[in-house]
């Protein structure tokens, strides 16, 4: 075994060994928050960013937050997403950033006038600064994490040191997740979401991570694991990660993993010689098996619930009058929302107040394409149009970036079922822009060796 795989597994016995601990002595997650935010400062002031240690310490942080949160370990609720801005405006000052990325500029002043306009719309009884925050902080987090990434050449290994960074926290939080809830049967009583499995927490956002957690273990199997006991340990955590995120009963995460994995293979497809796409199709056929497999073991633990829960039923088996839990109510009312304010919209975190007023419904948005039409209008399409466009023309000039339309699918696809509640939708779209420097037949013939 290699001296990087060797650290490797070493890490992540220290990330398991630190799940164990954060579930036996909770305050322990406060020490590891500071430490994480800590630890990534000096890490980049150190290097002074020569090797965009900025993007390795924003992924490890990005993959912690949930487990932050519902651990309480997080001093500030959006702190992860303050932690990557001031991250990359680090790294600007250390390496700047491409002159091309003034596309990203427009983005982000677009913005103000909805901040601006919620200022003197949002309710006297409201918390303007935390309205204004929750539904700002993603945008502004993706728009500066993209101003640093468009058009960044990094090497191939780089990205899989970002990757690995994602990993390690995930672990720690797969973990606490098993330990908080080691059986599932004992507490699946219907199809909904279930917190209990999810560690206490929403199942939205836990789900969303493990279904990147997925990913990211497949993308470790296929790059990263030279040595079969690496090789076996990251289809481990692929089938580990696929169990709980189908448990949680939040379809968002699997759902987005498997379209993730799927995109990313499809890429190496068309992208690789004779031999390798035969390598990926045998991929293909036994990703389907492990699959029907962690469905199968899945259905026995839930008692079947699953199978219903997927196929949008109740428990006694009854066809559900909503297909997306409800969230079709929060769409329409911010459509309806655009088209009666289509020039600058309603104001940033004025929507749920509308929403309580004319409907009796007392939450946040789900769909941050839907919230960007009702909160900013038409400004709010031109800046859908830069974040939908942008990436797409760039993988198009330049499709080094193998993983880059994975993480515009899981940017895009999150965001229409958890906004951008936390980091990870912002950063890792942010990771797409990447002008990533490889060898293509070099990589593929290296996969699962």
């Amino acid at each position: 075994m290699e001296k990087k795989e060797l650290s490797y597994v070493f890490l992540i016995v220290l990330h398991v060994f630190l799940g164990i601990l954060i579930f036996l002595f909770p305050a322990i997650a406060k020490l590891y928050a500071v430490s994480i935010f800590g630890f990534g400062f000096f890490y980049i002031i150190k290097t002074k960013n020569k090797n965009n240690e900025v993007l390795i310490s924003s992924a490890y942080i990005v993959s912690a937050e949930v487990l932050l949160r519902m651990t309480d370990g997080m001093i500030l609720n959006e702190v992860a997403k303050y932690s990557v801005l001031f991250f990359m405006f680090l790294g600007m000052i250390y390496s700047g950033f491409s002159k091309n990325a003034f596309v990203y500029w427009l983005f982000l002043l677009l913005l103000i006038p909805g901040v601006v306009l919620s200022t003197s719309s949002l309710d006297f009884n409201t918390d303007i600064r935390k309205a204004i925050a929750f539904n700002i902080s993603g945008p502004v987090c993706l728009g500066i994490s993209s101003i640093y990434c468009y058009q960044r050449k990094i090497s191939f290994e780089k990205l899989k040191d970002i990757i690995s960074s994602f990993s390690f926290p995930l672990i720690t939080m797969l973990v606490y997740l098993f330990l908080y809830t080691p059986s599932i049967k004992d507490v699946i009583m219907g199809t909904q979401s279930n917190f209990a499995a999810s560690g206490g927490f929403g199942p939205n956002q836990v789900s969303t991570l493990l279904g990147l957690g997925i990913f990211i273990f497949f993308v470790q199997f296929l790059f990263n694991s030279r040595n079969r006991l690496v090789q076996i340990i990251n289809v481990g955590f692929v089938l580990a990660f696929a169990f709980r995120g189908l448990v949680t009963f939040s379809r968002g995460g699997v759902i987005t993993a498997v379209v993730m994995i799927l995109v990313l293979l499809i890429v190496l497809f068309f992208r690789a010689n004779y031999n390798v796409r035969a390598k990926i199709g045998t991929i293909i056929i036994l990703a389907f098996v492990a699959g029907v497999g962690v469905w199968s073991y899945s259905s026995l633990q839930t008692k079947g619930m699953i199978n219903k829960r997927y196929a949008n039923e109740d428990a006694l088996g009854r066809k559900k009058q909503t297909q997306l839990s409800g969230r079709e109510v929060l769409i329409e009312t911010e459509l309806e929302m655009f088209m009666d304010n289509p020039i600058l919209g309603i104001g940033v975190g004025k929507n749920k107040e509308i929403r309580k007023k004319e409907t009796g419904i007392d939450l946040p948005t789900h769909n941050e394409i839907t919230r960007m039409l009702a909160e900013h209008g038409s400004l709010g399409i031109v800046d859908l149009l830069i974040l939908f466009l942008a990436p797409l023309i760039l993988f198009l000039n330049n499709k080094q970036n193998i993983l880059a339309l994975s993480f515009f699918t899981f940017w895009l696809l999150t965001i229409n079922h958890a906004a951008m509640r936390i980091a990870a939708p912002a950063f890792v779209y942010a990771l797409s822009l990447l002008i990533v420097q490889i060898k293509i037949h070099d990589q593929t013939e290296k996969i699962t060796d």
